[in-house]
């Protein structure tokens, strides 16, 4: 498929979005609203799959599964779209094969993850994917990976059950929102700090530029979500 041309660029022209965010996430609507362009959201339909029980290529995993999310968006969009799906996952290995451990089903999963996290680093990586979509069809996805490293500091149990307390764990990778209650709990970061809170942006962007995208072109002068 080819690239879109200079002439279809401009959002303000087609008075309509061209991007489109297959999640549901608020963090992620939060943080592509940071690109300043206008954008809709129609969240992804793809049931994914469970959480491995082995180890897996970690980044190949989630740009498979931002590339399901993407796909199932750009099958019921308009021509003119570019889908983007997201996928992050949370391990604990330092290496590029891992067990994600994913998002807790309960208090006790919760805690028993903060736990495993305290003390030291983990990995935080995020897939994501761009489906272009015109008169003769989708593309294939276009992918890319972000990886930062979190390290947590010593936790004592009463601290872990304080955070889980606030229910802020059960819809995050990790069980965790770094931008949340659990802030306090981050000694530092190594990489990009927005794909840990949900979205890498310089990623997106380059994504963006490599599907011919001049998205600093086509900025509002306040970010909006078009719906």
């Amino acid at each position: 498929m080819a690239r879109l041309a200079d002439s279809d660029l401009s959002l303000h022209e087609r008075n309509e979005p061209i991007l489109v965010l297959a999640s549901a996430s608020p963090r992620r609507r939060e943080l592509v609203a940071l690109l300043g362009i206008p954008f809709e959201v129609i969240p992804s339909r793809y049931e994914e799959p469970g959480a491995p029980v082995e180890a897996v290529d970690v980044d190949r995993h989630v740009t498979e599964l931002a590339g399901h999310k993407a796909m199932e968006v750009a099958g019921r969009v308009a021509p003119g779209r570019i889908v983007l799906g997201a996928d992050t996952e949370v391990s604990l290995e330092e290496g590029s094969l891992g067990i994600p451990i994913g998002k807790p089903e309960s208090r006790e999963a919760a805690f028993e993850m903060l736990r495993s996290m305290a003390g030291r680093a983990h990995l935080v990586t995020t897939g994501v994917a761009l489906v272009l979509v015109d008169e003769a069809g989708m593309s294939a996805p276009i992918t890319a990976t972000a990886r930062t490293r979190v390290f947590f500091r010593e936790l004592t149990d009463s601290m872990i059950a304080s955070y889980v307390d606030t229910d802020e764990p059960y819809d995050k990778a990790g069980g965790y929102g770094a931008q949340g209650y659990a802030a306090p709990f981050i000694e530092r970061f190594e990489g990009d700090y927005f794909n840990v809170v949900g979205l890498p942006l310089c990623t997106v962007g380059r994504l963006l530029e490599s599907a011919g995208i001049l998205w600093w072109n086509s900025r509002t002068r306040m970010p909006y979500v078009i719906g």
